[in-house]
């Protein structure tokens, strides 16, 4: 198990360009499966959840070509299918949980498809039910086998249909999408995901031959081709990264220029950290954060405590709670932080309170931070990160702590993170990795 040693304390200073959105490559990635001509990937991050989930497709006899560093060309031209019965698929589609978005492509293109229990980060409950009831709409029939502990799916004609997701799950709206455009007739999905990372998805499909209406809202209807061609995609920028790296300009008091980033693709992000006080704005093609010595959270029109809370697109994402909580301990004022989509990200705080946060942790669901102002810094602690974006609220933590922090555990960082160390040094940072 890797560790970051962090001398906190520093300044951060210079330029720094978000690797490829984590969330939308995986998607990408699975949706290659859907054709067996050529797909060419551009800004692919480096990270270990992607590079675990090619290691499956290679494994179910992918090719997969690196053409330069975040270039990879992939190709799903016969499929070696007795792959998804053996130990070594189990182990790796445990490993991440976006593998179960290879289902509704296999189902697509071959009737059939197997899964354990996809792994991911340990946050909570996180249901697979909006998978399975949207894809049965389809006509897949789903049997479980206790003895492997995976799930077994078939359907000898996928046919469209009308539903109404349970909730507007992300990588559950991309799975149905992905049978769906293949499927026989029309297929119409209310309460879809409207995350750009669907968008940029529902783009490649239509790009590729699919017949997908109704992009970037709630309502998609879809109809169902007989075969889908290759294209060529390029990533967004991964805007959790962008917004990690907004908290942790702010918590070290550091100008630091965002590259190639534009507010307007962030949706409320940027809004959110103007509520903790924190200047932003666009200059030119980069979002700049400029130094500032102390930051104060805004209160409602009516004087009361400011809330913030996560919620679909658009609202605020979940994977920036735990930041936007880390930047409250250093701000001037007090907010509420109220997580509503997942039950146990804010475990975490619990090492924020043993650097010296003052935070109080109302139930699994809600905080309310105290701010510091900056007159009490965090002191360095030794912590284990839990999850991906609770391990970077941490390391900004450490960042503009006193003294030397130790984060074990970070192949929970490295999962969403592409070599975050080195990127970090080369603006100032002092972190090792042990």
């Amino acid at each position: 198990m890797g560790s970051f040693k962090i001398i906190g304390g520093k300044s951060l200073h210079g330029s720094i360009r978000p690797q490829g959105a984590k969330n939308e490559a995986l998607q990408i990635i699975c949706a290659c499966l859907l054709t067996p001509e050529e797909v060419v990937l551009h800004n692919v991050p480096d990270i270990s959840d992607v590079n675990k989930l090619m290691g499956l497709l290679k494994g179910l006899g992918v090719r997969i070509e690196k053409q330069a560093p975040e270039t990879y060309l992939l190709q799903a031209k016969t499929l070696h299918l007795d792959y998804l019965h053996s130990d070594d698929f189990a182990r790796k589609a445990t490993s991440i949980r976006g593998s179960i978005m290879i289902l509704g492509p296999l189902l697509a293109r071959y009737g059939k498809g197997v899964i354990p229990q996809p792994g991911g980060d340990k946050i909570g409950r996180r249901r697979l039910d909006t998978h399975f009831n949207g894809l049965e709409k389809l006509g897949v029939i789903f049997t479980y086998d206790e003895k492997e502990k995976r799930f077994e799916v078939v359907a000898k004609q996928l046919k469209g249909n009308t539903m109404l997701l349970e909730e507007a799950s992300v990588t559950g709206t991309a799975n149905i999408l992905m049978a769906a455009v293949m499927a026989k007739g029309k297929t119409t999905i209310f309460n879809a995901a409207c995350e750009p990372y669907l968008v940029q998805l529902s783009k490649m499909l239509n790009r590729m031959g699919a017949k997908i209406s109704g992009i970037g809202s709630n309502l998609l209807t879809i109809e169902g081709v007989k075969e889908l061609k290759g294209t060529t995609h390029t990533m967004l920028a991964d805007m959790i990264e962008v917004g990690s790296f907004i908290g942790m300009a702010a918590m070290t008091h550091s100008e630091l220029r965002v590259k190639n980033v534009f507010l307007d693709d962030l949706g409320l992000i940027p809004q959110v950290f103007r509520k903790l006080g924190v200047d932003l704005h666009q200059d030119g093609e980069d979002i700049l954060i400029p130094a500032k010595a102390e930051y104060a959270i805004e209160t409602f029109i009516d004087g009361s405590i400011m809330t913030i809370a996560d919620a679909p697109w658009p609202g605020f994402t979940p994977d920036l709670i735990s930041i936007v909580l880390v930047v409250a301990t250093q701000a001037k004022g007090s907010v509420l932080i109220h997580q509503k989509m997942f039950e146990s990200r804010l475990f975490f705080v619990d090492k924020l309170i043993d650097m010296g946060a003052r935070i109080i942790l109302c139930d699994p669901h809600r905080a309310t931070v105290i701010g510091l102002n900056g007159e009490q810094p965090l002191r360095g602690i030794r912590m284990t990160s839990p999850d991906i974006r609770a391990g970077v609220a941490l390391l900004i933590a450490a960042l503009s702590a006193e003294g030397t922090s130790i984060i074990d555990n970070i192949e929970q960082i490295d999962r969403g993170y592409q070599q975050i160390d080195e990127r970090l040094r080369r603006l100032g940072a002092d972190i090792q990795r042990l």
